[in-house]
């Protein structure tokens, strides 16, 4: 059985009289993929933070590739790899220049500088200044600079924050190649659901400093609700609720044959899925 990558247990995190983490507790495997939701204040900057080293929790337990990140060494940070929302400006670096400049840092383990910026997609703008670069190439730099030293971990906070939806979707097939080639182990925070859905093997969603879900997007999905099943049978629209959408359409066709018209099915979503978990865990919160 592999060792977990990464793994909590009973996180806890208090600023003054203030609960911010109420005993979090999750894991991820090697080459594992899991996205942290939730609304804003749940919890999950901070959950990223203590795991990236950057913070000191209040209680409970954490590794990161065995290690207690509070004690994590220069052998320790030199496996680990942060994408944060946005970098410092370096404006007047030019790309390969900083790229190299990093590479520095990691002795014997980082990548050759002009390959992994082909494999983020740069190499047309290798000479290039940084302030020229546009969002997407900014963040696709700020990937690099991430991976540069081959991590084994990779922590990406709103890693698609104010890109258009094209860079979005370049941006996603990168991370999807990185993952596959290197099997890195991701721990990704972001409020784009289909980014989760599309990158993520789980999805741990955080409420109020508590972990309220945690599973694949169709596990979780089951949480919202039945799916829908809509048909038009002899010129009737019919609607029908069923935990079992595939067995129902079945049966459907088996009944009635080519007289079944206009059948759709809709399944309950991950935005579903959301919506509904943080309803419930705010109506509990509410009660006295």
């Amino acid at each position: 059985m592999e060792t977990n990558v990464i793994e909590i247990d009973g996180l806890r995190m208090r600023y003054g009289d203030r609960d911010v983490l109420s005993g979090v507790g999750f894991a991820a495997r090697p080459g594992e993929v899991v996205a942290l939701l939730g609304p804003n204040g749940a919890g999950k900057s901070t959950t990223i933070e203590i795991l990236e080293g950057f913070r000191i929790r209040t209680g409970g337990s954490a590794a990161v590739l065995g290690t207690d990140p509070a004690r994590g060494d220069e052998r320790w940070r030199a496996r680990v790899g942060i994408v944060l929302q946005a970098w410092r400006d370096h404006a007047r670096w030019r790309v390969r220049e900083l790229v190299g400049h990093q590479a520095r840092y990691y002795p014997g383990r980082a990548w050759d500088p002009d390959v992994l910026i082909a494999a983020v997609g740069l190499t047309g703008q290798a000479g290039q200044r940084i302030g020229l670069l546009s969002g997407g190439q900014r963040r696709r730099l700020d990937l690099a600079l991430g991976l540069i030293g081959r991590p084994e971990v990779l922590f990406l906070d709103e890693p698609t924050a104010g890109l258009d939806p094209h860079a979005r979707r370049e941006f996603h097939q990168l991370i999807q190649d990185v993952i596959a080639e290197y099997r890195t182990t991701v721990l990704l925070t972001t409020h784009d659901l289909d980014e989760a859905e599309r990158l993520a093997a789980r999805i741990v969603i955080l409420d109020a400093g508590r972990v309220i879900a945690d599973g694949t997007a169709a596990e979780l999905a089951r949480i919202a609700g039945p799916d829908e099943v809509r048909w038009r049978l002899h010129g009737e629209q019919h609607i029908e609720t069923t935990s079992d959408a595939t067995g129902f359409a079945y049966e459907l066709f088996r009944r009635h044959a080519t007289a079944v018209e206009n059948l759709e099915i809709r399944r309950s979503s991950l935005e579903d899925t959301y919506l509904e978990l943080v309803r419930r865990a705010e109506d509990k919160a509410a009660r006295p």
